[in-house]
C-alpha cells in the first residue's frame, strides 16, 4: 500500500458509572418502607446497572485523540504529524533500535501530532481497530498490525507527515506485522 511519507481525558464514563451505582443504592420510598429501611434492588435493576457500567467503562477506555499512551524518549524537537483517514481508531508507535519510544492514539478520521521527538532513526508501527483496551494497549475488535518499510530519521529541525490510509501518489510502503511482534 502506498501512503504519504514526508520530511483532560473524558469523564463521561465515570459519571455514568456513578449514576448506575446510584440506581442500586437508592431504592424507592415504598421499597425502603416495605423492607424496614434497607435497600432493595431487583435483578432487573442490577442487570441494567451492570450493562450501564460496562458501556460506561468501554466509553471511558477510548483515549482522546492525540493522547500519548507511551512515552520513553520525548524531549527532542522533531515533529511527527499523523492523519488517520480510516474508519478505525489507530495507535502509531515509534521504535528506536529495539525499544519502544513513543505511542500516540489517533482516532478515526482525525489528525494528531507528536511535537517532541528526540533526534534519531525510528521504525514506525501502527495498529488500527475498534474497542481499545488501555491496559493491554491493543484493540480487541478488527485489529490490524502494520509497519512502514522506510525508517524515519529525526533531527532537531526535521518533521514528518504520514497517513494511515492508502493515498494516490503516496511514497511509503507498509507490510503486515504479526500481532506478537507488534510493540504493544
Amino acid at each position: 500500500m502506498n501512503r504519504p511519507f514526508e520530511g483532560i481525558p473524558l469523564r463521561a464514563g465515570v459519571i455514568a458509572v456513578a449514576l448506575a451505582g446510584g440506581l442500586l443504592a437508592a431504592p424507592t420510598a415504598e421499597a425502603a418502607a416495605a423492607s424496614g429501611g434497607q435497600a432493595v434492588v431487583s435483578v432487573s435493576q442490577a442487570a441494567a446497572a451492570n450493562t450501564a457500567a460496562n458501556t460506561a467503562a468501554h466509553t471511558a477506555a477510548r483515549p482522546r485523540n492525540g493522547k500519548i499512551i507511551y512515552d520513553r524518549y520525548s524531549g527532542g524537537s522533531g515533529r511527527l504529524r499523523i492523519r488517520n483517514g480510516t474508519s478505525k481508531d489507530g495507535v502509531v508507535t515509534l521504535v528506536k533500535g529495539r525499544k519502544k519510544a513513543v505511542s500516540i492514539y489517533v482516532r478515526a478520521r482525525s489528525s494528531a501530532s507528536v511535537n517532541d521527538v528526540r533526534s534519531g532513526t525510528y521504525r514506525v508501527y501502527f495498529t488500527t481497530g475498534h474497542r481499545f483496551h488501555a491496559k493491554k494497549r491493543k484493540f480487541t475488535r478488527n485489529a490490524s498490525y502494520q509497519r512502514f518499510d522506510q525508517r524515519l530519521r529525526f533531527t532537531s529541525t526535521s518533521g514528518w507527515r504520514l497517513t494511515l490510509n492508502p493515498v494516490r501518489g503516496g511514497n511509503a510502503r507498509t507490510r503486515s506485522v504479526n500481532p506478537k511482534d507488534f510493540p504493544a
